[in-house]
């Protein structure tokens, strides 16, 4: 958007830019500038040594280029999201392709995987027919809305591009975040997490909270919508044994898109979705309410996955009727337990090649012809 970061070629020339830039900036030379230094160090590093066909020096300084190109608009002119921001792609910049190229510099795709093919034919073909689905998914890195989309755009482009996001403060909010929010479908929210980070503004996170049900409920009652929701309320974190699996689901997230299903107009069904990506940037192992966290990028091979429909009835049967919240909690839990043993079966086909490709539930359409 602005021409002079389109010169840049490498690591000199992307730092006299950005420096020039960041002194304009209040703390930008002091916090911002070693930041970045370590951001474009790692991404650096991330592609050159992937090995990857036109993995080089001058593809990382480009890509970082656009990146800051991006952030330092938004210290001039900060964009504010809106209950549902639609992905911007106009003829000016298209930020969708932008977020893309980032994450798929990243992505080791001889080696990644979609899971059960026919069940995103099926979802499809679902959406197609005016109903909506919801995907009750783990969430592993800032990085998942492109992986996601690159895991399907061989195959499910419109499911790549047309999905929509339910997102917490910190996408909407960190500068180096929003840009690449500002290519996705949303449904922004304040989570649970971060309501009473500031207290005097709690009503007004509220009030965008409810604003963002009524957006939600309209775009249901329409039909044909897909949404991705992470019902832990943020990413998996690094067990005591530095492993990574699905965290729990809140029931109070997963009884609110049942709930709004279950009142909309159309038939909304909900699919429990496995994915793996967090090599990709490592969540720290701790929440940081503060805004503005280390970003480490590693190449690596990701997955996702989706599981057979969950019904609500049929994982609740034997929960008494009048116990709503013990049925919450059962709904959660067999929405976590499908998504943990989803993962495992990912995470296996993704370390051992002969557990995907042909005649497996793991394929990889975008090494072979459509």
């Amino acid at each position: 958007m602005n021409p002079v970061w389109a010169s840049v070629e490498n690591e000199q020339q992307f730092f006299g830019v950005l420096k020039a830039y960041l002194a304009k900036v209040p703390g930008g030379i002091e916090k911002l500038l070693p930041q970045w230094q370590d951001f474009y160090a790692n991404y650096r590093n991330a592609i050159v040594g992937s090995g990857a066909p036109g993995a080089n020096e001058l593809l990382a300084a480009k890509i970082q280029a656009t990146i800051a190109d991006t952030v330092t608009l938004q210290f001039m002119k900060p964009y504010t999201f809106p209950s549902l921001h639609t992905r911007m792609v106009g003829a000016d910049y298209n930020y969708f392709e932008f977020g893309q190229r980032y994450v798929g510099a990243l992505v080791d795709f001889n080696n990644s995987v979609l899971g059960h093919r026919e069940r995103w034919d099926q979802i499809a073909a679902q959406l197609a027919a005016g109903e909506n689905v919801v995907l009750l998914a783990n969430h592993q890195t800032e990085a998942d809305p492109g992986v996601f989309a690159h895991m399907l755009m061989a195959t499910h482009p419109q499911l790549a591009t047309e999905v929509v996001y339910v997102a917490g403060d910190r996408v909407v909010t960190d500068a180096l975040s929003k840009p690449f929010s500002m290519g996705r479908n949303l449904f922004c929210v304040h989570s649970k997490k971060h309501m009473d980070d500031i207290p005097e503004l709690k009503a007004e996170k509220m009030e965008t909270n409810r604003k963002t049900l009524v957006a939600m409920a309209r775009q249901l009652n329409k039909g044909g919508c897909l949404i991705w929701i992470a019902p832990s309320g943020g990413r998996d974190r690094p067990k005591d044994n530095d492993q990574y699996t699905p965290d729990p689901f809140d029931p109070a997230a997963v009884e609110l898109m049942r709930s709004l299903g279950a009142r909309a107009k159309r038939r909304t069904r909900l699919y429990p979705m496995a994915m793996f990506s967090w090599p990709v940037m490592p969540p720290p192992r701790t929440v940081d309410k503060a805004i503005g966290e280390r970003r480490m990028t590693n190449y690596t091979p990701v997955g996702i996955s989706v599981c057979e429909e969950l019904v609500p009835d049929v994982a609740v049967a034997g929960v008494a009727a009048e116990d709503k919240e013990a049925q919450q909690k059962a709904l959660a839990l067999a929405a976590q337990q499908a998504v943990v043993a989803e993962y495992e079966r990912m995470e296996a086909a993704l370390r051992d090649p002969r557990k995907r490709g042909p005649g497996t539930d793991f394929s990889q359409p975008w090494l072979t012809p459509q």
